[in-house]
């Protein structure tokens, strides 16, 4: 056997506590039972995995005598050849193992390492490292991987918390810049801005203790801002980018299948809800009564997921055309493709798409839309 010196050896606290620990009486250990204990000692205490390859290492030179001590006698040496280690990592990776009380050096009186053996050639006793600790102290591995568990389930909950809010957050300010443009938010995307680069990654074990806080907090002040923007609820808001009164026609053309407007038709209102409803009977899918232009436009929002058409469509509308246009449009179309289906026509086979061009149409005045609106309203009452 190839003997490699231990050099002299410092006490240590943890050494000596190491020797308390004991098997329970006439306990034998299997290599199998050893290593499993190795490997979750080897996870409690998170080694580096240096110290998991030389901790390995010993575990699997144990012959599973019955013995009361699990000893081990391997020289610095072989553990460099099944390491790869140089010696001076060994020496050092094997004082961190008895810091960490894994192992406990048993000294020979020359400081090397070997096993003594009787007249019969069996091996009763060796110097070396004894291993008893690590499967001694199984339980305690086992209540701090539990306790890991637990505070990476927290952590998560954390970090999940911490999107939401996030989320909510980043979704209040959009909000807000849409439809409540004037409101100052300086300060809250200062914040946001903040709060963005102090998050770590989930890959970071801890977060910082204020950090959740924070995030629910600004929020809270985020959403409460869009709330107290929208008059706490009372009333609503909308971005209006058609500046003209909302009965004015836009005369600039006449579609060719549009009937002429009969004088006594003539009002302030073409545009009104009452002559909408009027003309287009699916304005009473709308669950809440239309009385004045918000609930028309809030209608027209309702209602435009009915035609299929996508957001984006709604949005070029409002661009283009104002906002009670564009639900006006919705509502018009709506009709069309309700009757185009009663009728079992089938002219319109994409009304989201028709919605967009009608739009369009709308915008160049190609289309009138109280013409059309009065139109539909004679053709159907009579």
């Amino acid at each position: 056997m190839q003997l490699a010196s231990s050099g002299g050896r410092r006490l240590r606290h943890a050494a000596l506590a190491a020797r308390k620990l004991a098997l329970e009486a006439g306990r034998t250990v299997t290599r199998k039972e050893l290593s499993a204990a190795a490997r979750d000692a080897g996870k409690a205490l998170d080694l580096r995995p240096a110290q998991r390859a030389v901790l390995s290492e010993l575990v699997a030179c144990w012959g599973e005598q019955e013995w009361e001590r699990l000893l081990v006698w391997p020289s610095n040496d072989y553990l460099i050849s099944r390491t790869g280690l140089t010696e001076r990592a060994i020496r050092r990776i094997l004082r961190q193992l008895v810091d960490l009380q894994l192992i406990s050096p048993k000294d020979s009186p020359n400081g090397k390492r070997y096993a003594v053996k009787d007249l019969a050639g069996q091996v009763v006793d060796a110097f070396g490292f004894d291993l008893t600790p690590i499967y001694a102290r199984r339980g305690d591995w086992a209540v701090m991987l539990l306790e890991q568990k637990q505070l990476r389930e927290v952590q998560k909950r954390t970090f999940d918390e911490v999107t939401i809010c996030r989320r909510a957050t980043e979704e209040a300010l959009s909000a807000l810049a849409e439809h409540f443009p004037d409101i100052e938010r300086g300060e809250l995307e200062a914040r946001l801005k903040t709060l963005l680069a102090r998050t770590p990654t989930r890959s970071q074990v801890t977060l910082p203790a204020d950090l959740l806080d924070a995030w629910q907090l600004l929020r809270t002040d985020t959403e409460e801002t869009f709330y107290e923007a929208g008059n706490a609820g009372l009333g609503v808001r909308h971005l209006e980018t058609y500046n003209c009164s909302p009965s004015e026609t836009c005369n600039k053309g006449f579609p060719k299948k549009a009937e002429a407007v009969l004088p006594n038709e003539q009002s302030a209102q073409h545009l009104s809800p009452e002559l909408i409803l009027e003309a287009c009977p699916t304005l009473n899918d709308y669950p809440e009564p239309v009385e004045d232009l918000a609930g028309l436009v809030a209608a027209g929002r309702y209602l435009r997921a009915s035609l299929g058409a996508n957001e984006s469509a709604w949005n070029e509308a409002v661009a283009e055309i104002g906002l009670v246009r564009a639900a006006v449009t919705v509502i018009y179309v709506l009709q069309l493709y309700d009757d185009d289906v009663s009728r079992g026509e089938g002219r319109i086979k994409n009304p989201g798409g028709y919605f967009r061009a009608m739009a369009r149409l709308v915008k160049a005045g190609r289309i009138d839309l109280s013409v059309e609106l009065l139109a539909m309203r004679r053709r159907r009452m009579s």
